[in-house]
């Protein structure tokens, strides 16, 4: 990064650089560190924070005891504070916060990190760390937690002068949120958090190089707009971060204007709402044929804070061979990285999309609007003969497909806020919920990280109380982090489990089922019918006083969802026993062409003659 000084008042309110006068209000006082970390956080107006403390964050959490303004949530384990943290920023569009201590209770956080990072979910880690003095000792729970995160952290602080406290906790939080979001950690030393320094806020905020792009070039935009215009067979490729960037309303808009067909990722969900007549559901690996589809034939790809992963694109050399691209990214690093870029477009997703739509309409009037008649009936055909279904299993147990259509239909889309484990119910839930409303779905997409469900169900609750909020977990996800059921019960957090339980690692599974000639190596996890049932799932979720029970029979699915609704006072666990011969479908195999798509097991459509 280069020295230069720059203003970041977006997210911290009345900072300033040295060159430009001070804020209104100014505050100045003698401080331990410690209580600057509290005051920062209290000024940067953050109201629930995720934590565990231990040795060298203990001076923190002395200060943290007197504060009015912030909610400490006291998790079971460190991961599931940074997932909660994760789950908090998701829900409410703010910076997600959680705290640990040095060495293990760091390091327990870098999961939580990397699915962060991956995801583009803007959160601050502040961790302990021992005496400055103490560094490079190997002292008692010492680790190099900066170094350790650099790869999976936007950017990392370590800080050891009780004076640098507020700048940088301030540059943390606006860098966390700007730009392409992500987590920021902040590691101080215990002797930074116990001496005294002035507290001054605001801040100035040395980042030195950090310039954050938004405006999209006007030129670009115009030759996008008329690759729009004169496409014949465009596609618009909604990724998360239309969900970061806020950017549902212009994308509808663009979508409306441009008549073409959306197809949204697993992370960018609700981003077009799945009612609206253009979006064909989420392409990839386990998409939608006709998204799938759309992509492979288009001759315009308009790719909206997407960034080409393998999940979506398949074999990239053989992926949408005939189309040109324009990308649309605020992060550089993204444009031309996987695919190449015909029209690359680095900005800020909510104002280019705006500027697309500006331009559209006077591409319109100069080159006229294309007719997508054609484009339109290929597609609405494969609609009506590949949709979203499911075979009933042939072993007499409840598929888990009705299970989770039935939660959809029964919850509803309005006030609910829908959160999974990774696995098959993850993409059955993508599959078979409607999503109407952005940041209404939660789900670890390019860390796929099993344990994300529980503690990123109470971040979201936390985050958004009003809402009612259901985690659809699978019985392996969800025996990684369900002590944060404790967690819920005692802090009030009153979220709602549904635990798709086919004993066993279901993913796994299908794939031994598939490619490893049905043989299934260590996979089978006893929770389910005809099993050992270890651990039984109600008297788990009765020891940590939750409401639970469990349902076994398709008829009984309706009341106990129904039941689960009506119980408002503590946490539920619904133990749905479905069968683990349930497979996801559509599948793109690893490594081949999206054409070589199977919408059912030994039914491969064939885009060729559909799409003519």
């Amino acid at each position: 990064m280069a020295k230069t000084r720059q203003r970041a008042d977006v997210a911290i309110p009345g900072s300033a650089s040295k060159a430009e006068p001070p804020a209104e209000r100014t505050i100045r006082e003698k401080s331990t560190g410690a209580r600057s970390i509290i005051r920062s956080l209290e000024e940067l107006d953050v109201d629930v924070v995720f934590g565990l403390p231990g040795g060298a964050i203990l001076p923190t959490y002395d200060p943290l005891f007197d504060s009015s303004k912030l909610r400490h949530v006291l998790v079971r384990h460190e991961q599931g504070a940074g997932h909660a943290a994760e789950g908090y920023a998701v829900a409410t569009g703010r910076v997600g916060v959680c705290i640990a201590t040095s060495g293990p209770g760091a390091t327990n956080l870098v999961t939580a990190l990397m699915d962060a990072n991956l995801d583009s979910i803007p959160m601050v880690a502040i961790t302990g760390q021992v005496g400055a003095s103490f560094i490079g000792t190997d002292a008692f729970q010492e680790a190099d937690i900066v170094g350790a995160t650099m790869p999976v952290t936007k950017h990392s602080f370590l800080i050891t002068s009780t004076d640098e406290i507020p700048a940088r906790i301030a540059e943390a939080f606006y860098i966390a949120s700007t730009g392409r979001p992500g987590p920021v950690l902040v590691d101080i030393t215990k002797s930074a958090q116990t001496e005294e320094a002035d507290f001054v806020w605001p801040p100035i905020l040395d980042l030195p190089g950090y310039r954050p792009s938004s405006k999209p070039n006007a030129r670009q935009v115009r030759e996008a707009a008329r690759l729009i215009a004169t496409a014949e067979r465009p596609v618009l490729y909604v990724g998360g971060g239309a969900i970061r960037a806020n950017a549902s309303e212009e994308i509808c808009a663009l979508t409306d204007l441009s008549g073409a067909p959306v197809v949204t990722t697993l992370t960018a969900r609700g981003a077009v709402p799945d009612s609206h007549p253009n979006n064909l559901g989420m392409p990839g690996m386990h998409g939608a044929v006709p998204a799938v589809a759309a992509l492979q034939q288009a001759d315009l790809i308009v790719a909206l804070g997407a960034r080409f992963d393998d999940r979506v694109t398949g074999k990239l050399d053989a992926f949408a061979p005939d189309a040109k691209v324009v990308h649309v990214d605020i992060d550089p690093a993204e444009i031309s990285k996987n695919r190449e870029a015909d029209v690359p477009i680095v900005g800020d997703l909510k104002m280019t999309a705006a500027d697309l739509v500006e331009e559209l309409g006077a591409a319109h009037e100069q080159y006229g609007e294309a007719d997508l008649t054609a484009w339109w009936r290929q597609l609405n055909r494969l609609r009506d003969t590949y949709p979203l279904g499911w075979t009933e299993p042939d072993d007499g147990l409840m598929s888990p497909q009705y299970v989770i259509s039935r939660l959809g239909e029964i919850v509803g889309s309005e006030d609910s806020i829908w959160v999974t484990g990774v696995g098959q119910h993850q993409m059955w839930a993508s599959h078979f919920l409607k999503f109407e409303h952005p940041n209404q779905w939660i789900s670890s997409g390019g860390a796929g990280t099993m344990g994300f469900g529980v503690p990123a169900t109470m971040g979201a609750k936390a985050g958004m109380p009003e809402k009612t909020v259901w985690l659809i977990d699978g019985d392996g996800s969800f025996q990684m982090t369900n002590q944060e059921l404790a967690t819920c019960r005692l802090n009030g957090i009153n979220v709602k489990v549904a635990i798709i339980n086919n004993s066993s690692l279901g993913m796994v599974r299908q794939w031994q089922t598939l490619f490893y000639g049905q043989r299934y190596s260590n996979t089978d996890l006893e929770t389910g019918d005809g099993t050992a049932h270890v651990p039984d799932f109600v008297k788990l979720g009765e020891a940590y006083d939750c409401a639970a029970f469990r349902v076994e029979r398709a008829e009984d699915v309706d009341a106990a969802i129904e039941k689960a609704m009506s119980i408002n006072d503590r946490p539920v666990v619904v133990d749905f026993v479905t069968s683990p011969n349930s497979e996801v479908w559509p599948m793109v195999p690893a490594g081949v062409s999206n054409d070589e798509i199977l919408y059912a097991k030994g039914l491969q459509p064939e885009f060729d003659s559909e799409m003519n």
